[in-house]
C-alpha cells in the first residue's frame, strides 16, 4: 500500500453514492473512503484483523469510485495492493481456503474448464442442493451457463477485402470455454472490417488473479500471455472481455516492463478504426449494460453505444442505475454470494425496467450474473455480446 496514494483521499464523500456495498448497507467501512481509512491504519501499524479483511473482501473492485472521485484517488491501485497484503497476512478459515483453491485451480486454466463443462451443466440443475451445503458452491453452480458448441478458431483469420490492420485476439478462459460463439463473432467482425486476426496459442491473461491479490500467479500468467503475443509479432491485441482488457492494460505495472503491443477493447478498437463494411438492419430493442471494468476501469462508454446505434433499425435503450455494479466482479459472486445476489437482483429489476428485447454485455461474468438474476425473477431475457450483434448486422442474419 502506497502511503502517498492513501493521502490523496480528502474524505469528501463523492464516492459514497457510487459504491455498491455502501448503497446496499450504508456502512462507512464498506465505502471506498472507509476502506482507505483502514488501509491507513494498517500502514501505520495495525495488523490485518478478520474484520478488516472482511471489509476489503466485500469490495467489488468495480472502480465506480475512481470515476466519481474529484481528487483523482487511485483506489484501483490501492485495493489491488491491499488484496495482496490480505492474502499474505490474513489466515482464512478452511472453508474459504477450499473454495478459493477450487476457483484458482480451475478458472485460469481453459483446459480444466473444458473438462468441467459437463459438471457445470449438472451443477446448475443441482444449484439449490449445493447452496444448502455451501453458499459459494451453490452460487457457482447457479451461474453456470448452457455452454455453447465448441468452435475451433484458426491461428489466422484473413481480412475480407482490403486489409486495414493486423491484430492479435485474446480468447480468454470463461469466454473461450463457455461463450465460444462470442470469440467466433469477434474474429468475423474484425475480418469483415478489414483486419487480419492473429490468434496464437494462449492461456489465461491473469485478470482473476490480479483482482484477488494472487500476485505471483497473476505475474506468471501475464508473462506467458505477453510472450504469446510478442512471438506472434502483433502490435495491437483486441480483447472482448472487460475484466481481461482492464488487467492487460496494466501489464507494465504488474510486470515491470511494457509489453511490445497495445491493448484495445473490441469496441474501442472498432470505433478508432471506423466502419468499412455495410450494416444490415436489425429490428431490435437493445439495452446496453456497462461492464464496470470497461466503463470505470478503462473509460470505454461511448464507443459500444456508437457501434450499436450505427446499426439500422436497432433501438438502443439505457439501463437505469447503469453505473452500479451487477455483482459479478470476477469471482465476487462466488466468494461473496449474498451481496452479489442482492446486486444482481437490483440489476435485474433495472434491466427489466428498460423493457428491451435483448441485453448486450461486454463481459462474460456480467452476462452470467445478470442472466442468473433474471432467471430468479422469472424474467429471462436474451443476452448477447456487442460482437454478436455487430456480426449479425454485418452478415445480414437474424440474431
Amino acid at each position: 500500500m502506497d502511503p502517498k496514494l492513501i493521502d490523496d483521499c480528502v474524505h469528501c464523500g463523492f464516492c459514497l453514492p457510487t459504491c455498491p456495498t455502501y448503497v446496499l448497507w450504508g456502512e462507512e467501512m464498506d465505502s471506498p473512503r472507509g476502506r482507505i481509512h483502514l488501509m491507513k491504519q494498517h500502514v501505520e501499524g495495525t495488523p490485518v484483523t478478520p474484520e478488516m479483511a472482511g471489509h476489503f473482501d466485500a469490495c467489488l473492485g468495480c472502480m465506480a469510485c475512481v470515476t466519481a472521485c474529484p481528487s483523482g484517488v487511485r483506489y484501483d491501485r490501492l485495493i489491488e495492493s491491499t488484496r495482496v497484503e490480505v492474502e499474505r497476512r490474513h489466515e482464512r478459515d478452511p472453508r474459504e481456503r477450499a473454495v478459493r483453491g477450487i476457483v484458482f485451480s480451475l478458472f485460469p486454466y481453459p483446459r480444466r474448464l473444458r473438462l468441467a463443462r459437463p459438471a457445470a451443466a449438472l451443477g446448475r440443475r443441482m444449484a439449490g442442493y449445493l447452496g444448502r451445503a455451501d453458499a459459494s458452491l451453490g452460487a457457482m453452480a447457479a451461474l453456470a451457463p448452457e455452454a455453447g458448441r465448441r468452435q475451433r478458431l484458426p491461428r489466422l483469420v484473413r481480412a475480407r477485402g482490403e486489409r486495414r490492420a493486423v491484430v492479435g485476439m485474446l480468447t480468454g478462459c470463461v469466454q473461450r470455454e463457455f461463450f465460444p460463439q462470442v470469440n467466433a463473432a469477434t474474429a468475423r467482425v474484425l475480418a469483415l472490417e478489414g483486419c487480419d486476426v492473429v490468434i496464437p496459442p494462449q492461456g489465461c491473461c491473469g485478470a482473476l488473479s490480479v483482482h484477488s491479490g494472487r500476485a505471483e500467479q497473476a505475474r506468471r500468467l501475464a508473462a506467458r500471455t505477453v510472450r504469446a503475443f510478442e512471438r506472434a509479432g502483433v502490435r495491437t491485441v483486441v480483447v472482448n472481455a472487460a475484466g481481461c482488457g482492464s488487467s492487460m492494460k496494466e501489464y507494465g505495472e504488474l510486470l515491470g516492463r511494457e509489453p511490445g503491443f497495445e491493448v484495445r477493447d473490441l469496441s474501442e478498437f472498432l470505433a478508432e478504426l471506423g466502419p468499412a463494411a455495410k450494416r444490415h438492419p436489425l429490428p431490435l430493442s437493445v439495452a446496453y449494460h456497462d461492464a464496470c471494468h470497461l466503463a470505470h476501469a478503462q473509460g470505454v462508454r461511448s464507443q459500444p453505444r456508437e457501434l450499436l446505434a450505427g446499426i439500422p433499425d436497432l433501438e438502443l435503450r439505457e439501463v437505469p442505475e447503469s453505473a452500479i455494479c451487477c455483482g459479478s466482479a470476477g469471482t465476487y459472486n462466488i466468494f461473496q454470494p449474498e451481496a452479489a445476489r442482492e446486486l444482481g437482483d437490483r440489476k435485474a429489476r433495472a434491466v427489466a425496467a428498460a423493457g428491451a428485447e435483448l441485453l448486450v454485455s461486454a463481459n462474460p461474468g456480467c452476462t452470467m450474473q445478470i442472466a442468473a438474476a433474471m432467471r430468479r425473477a422469472g424474467r429471462e431475457i436474451r443476452v448477447a455480446h456487442t460482437a454478436e450483434v455487430l456480426d449479425a448486422s454485418l452478415r445480414g442474419v437474424a440474431l
